[in-house]
């Protein structure tokens, strides 16, 4: 299901893959492995595309179907 959320997330902002990986400081081609299941997401990297997708990491790895980010208590 991560790899499918991660997906369709950046293919519903119009982004390629190159776009997503200059964000997360990586190559292409690992983050292609990530979408592909070649690669497991490291817990720093899924943190970063959960805030990236203004999304929770829960959301990512299908724990939960609501899309929109936990709010942050002070």
């Amino acid at each position: 299901m991560l790899y499918e959320r991660i997906r369709n997330l950046r293919e519903d902002k119009d982004l390629t893959q190159t776009d997503v990986a200059n964000y997360l400081h990586i190559s292409q081609r690992t983050y292609s492995r990530y979408e592909n299941d070649e690669r497991a997401i490291p817990i720093e990297i899924l943190s970063m595309l959960a805030d990236f997708h203004n999304t929770s990491v829960d959301y990512l790895i299908g724990r939960t179907d609501v899309i929109t980010p936990y709010l942050l208590s002070k």
